[in-house]
């Protein structure tokens, strides 16, 4: 056990473990294989209270259980939690053969273990009297954080692996999240000028040496990594956009050029900020992979926003639709910033059940929604009006916003058109219906705009030409499936089922009982006979299996059923189906759903905090 200060200890394990002082009781940061536990009394420690994990790699935290045991309570990396509690279901789903998901989430636990709390970038935590501050830190993993705290008079920062030594770093290896990709020494380097900028006195790593002069470590760092970054060809402007990553597109109206997918700012009188969209600010490259580990939210841009163009407040956030790289970011802008959710109330839904739907790119987590947003209505903010449309296409659930900024009246698309060409964005498993971009050429067309931005391209200068071209291309899509589908015969739509089950993903206990409903439709002209039969395992009790109903031609019905679940059984994506006969046509399972039953309570106990 080494002494660093009066109240700070290094013990050298798998990985280097700090012990925090509070007299009697203690703090941890990572834990290696537990043996830390047995020299505690040498320095009069009694009792750990807390262990709080920089990263999920397996030497941070291979002696976790000792800790859940002795009943130290485990606070792990929010964006990394199920790589802690629900491990058995990642190493289950995680691709190994025809490989090319180069993350090193496997060097993760070989079992899951009980969380206590998560922690959510830029949150604070009290724990024997400490206050404990978690900052982003990607690069080294996606979801890698700094734990920033007062320690004997010195702002000490515990960086994980973040940096090993002055200019030095533990791994390489580890900065590749995709195959031959560079995004972890992109993110290191924002990470480590955004530390540099909060001025600690001491760096804390999980592997190296302690660093009495930070910022002159991190520089030697950072020059290298650009080095590096040059002689890979990556990220040729990423100094340039951290220190302008907005760009005017009107002297009101900003466009984030950092984003994953293209986030808007319309600057109010008063000094408040309302954002159109906001998913993934400032990326340095996607991690391969779509779990929750390989996707990293935060807040880096928003400090220059308010020096660059002084902004007070981010006051609001409307999100066009509901896909992640839209939306990821709004649940911290609501927890650090304070910011409202104003949702078009097609949209809403999927954001605050996204479980309920089977679609595609649905965040993790529920966004909750503080207003609903009449569609075709105007809406003030400020100065601002503004209405909201549906915008099929795309997605089904998804809107286009109008508004006025310095004498333009702009429309807000989200990813229906991609590019200056207005070329389709459409995606079937989406809710696409073929007529979807008859009926935005038609909104477009009404609303005349002179600008259209979009979630990935420049803006668009509207002309009568453009509103004539996206026109006619919306009449050749829908006739194209009209040519290619037997539409005239069976119509199950452009996605091609005539059945659903919501909610789509569902989390019980066992011996508990579960509803769903089920929504069927008659796909020929004329009335048929429907009949609809449940599949469950055999061992599960539903209070109806099969349903008869006669439909008209082209109508869709709903229907419900409690489906309970044997007493000690559990699985993990345990799937039912619902199998459709119309008429004389058999069609067989036409929808699934999955279904996870655990003894233990949901999240095995963890807790968002």
């Amino acid at each position: 056990m080494k002494k660093i200060s009066t109240n700070l200890y290094l013990y050298e394990d798998t990985c280097n473990v700090y012990v925090i002082k509070t007299e009697e009781k203690a703090v941890l940061i990572d834990f290696g294989d537990g043996n830390v536990l047995k020299h505690l009394d040498t320095i009069g420690i009694e009792i750990v209270t807390d262990v709080f994990m920089t990263h999920h790699h397996r030497d941070q935290c291979q002696g976790l259980p000792v800790a859940v045991k002795e009943g130290i309570r485990i606070w792990v990396p929010h964006n990394e939690q199920d790589l802690f509690h629900h491990i058995d279901e990642h190493w289950l789903a995680r691709e190994i053969n025809n490989n090319y998901n180069m993350r090193q989430d496997r060097f993760s636990l070989l079992q899951s273990v009980t969380v206590y709390k998560t922690l959510k970038d830029y949150s604070t935590h009290i724990i024997n009297g400490i206050k404990f501050t978690i900052i982003p830190s990607p690069g080294h993993s996606i979801g890698s954080i700094t734990i920033i705290a007062e320690i004997d008079d010195k702002k000490t920062a515990f960086t994980g692996d973040l940096i090993y030594a002055p200019g030095k770093v533990w791994s390489l290896a580890a900065t590749q999240w995709s195959y031959n990709g560079g995004e972890g020494i992109a993110l290191s380097v924002l990470s480590l000028l955004d530390l540099k900028d909060r001025e600690p006195d001491l760096l804390l790593p999980s592997h190296g040496q302690i660093m009495e002069e930070p910022s002159s470590a991190m520089e030697l760092l950072i020059e290298r990594y650009a080095v590096l970054m040059e002689q890979r060809k990556q990220n040729p402007r990423l100094f340039k956009l951290r220190e302008n990553p907005y760009q005017a597109i009107t002297p009101h109206l900003l466009q984030n050029c950092t984003s994953m997918s293209n986030a808007y700012v319309v600057l109010s009188k008063s000094g408040k900020a309302l954002f159109i969209d906001f998913g993934y600010d400032f990326i340095g490259g996607i991690g391969s992979g779509s779990d929750r580990a390989s996707r990293r939210p935060w807040l880096y841009s928003l400090s220059r926003l308010k020096e660059q163009y002084g902004v007070e407040k981010i006051d609001v956030v409307i999100p066009t639709h509901f896909h992640d790289d839209h939306v990821a970011g709004i649940n911290l802008l609501r927890d650090v910033e304070g910011t409202e959710v104003w949702c078009p109330e097609n949209v809403a839904e999927v954001l605050e059940n996204p479980k309920k739907y089977d679609l595609p790119c649905v965040w993790y987590d529920p966004i909750k929604v503080d207003k609903q947003l009449p569609l075709n209505q105007i809406f003030k903010w400020e100065e601002f009006d503004f209405i909201v449309y549906e915008q099929a296409g795309h997605t089904l659930y998804a809107a286009a916003i109008e508004f006025v900024v310095d004498g333009k009246k702009v429309l807000a698309i989200g990813d229906q058109y991609q590019g200056e060409n207005g070329q389709f964005n459409y995606v079937y498993h989406n809710r696409f219906r073929i007529s979807d971009y008859i009926d935005s050429a038609e909104l477009y067309k009404s609303v005349k705009p002179n600008l259209i931005i979009s979630g990935h391209w420049d803006p668009i200068v509207v002309t009568e030409e453009f509103l004539l071209q996206i026109e006619e291309k919306g009449k050749v899509l829908e006739q194209l499936h009209k040519d290619l589908l037997p539409l005239g015969e069976l119509d199950f739509g452009a996605e091609g089922f005539g059945a659903s089950i919501q909610p789509y993903q569902t989390e019980v206990q066992s011996g508990q009982t579960f509803s769903v409903t089920v929504e069927i439709k008659n796909p020929f002209p004329e009335e048929n006979e429907i009949i609809a039969k449940m599949i469950t395992p055999v061992s599960w009790e539903i209070n109806k299996r099969e349903f008869y109903m006669k439909l008209p031609g082209n109508e869709a019905s709903q229907f419900t059923t409690s489906i309970t679940i044997p007493k000690g059984y559990t699985g993990y994506r345990e799937r039912i189906a619902v199998d459709l006969t119309v008429g004389k046509r058999r069609f067989g399972q036409h929808a699934e759903a999955l279904i996870t039953i655990k003894d233990l309570p949901i999240l095995g106990g963890a807790k968002n905090d």
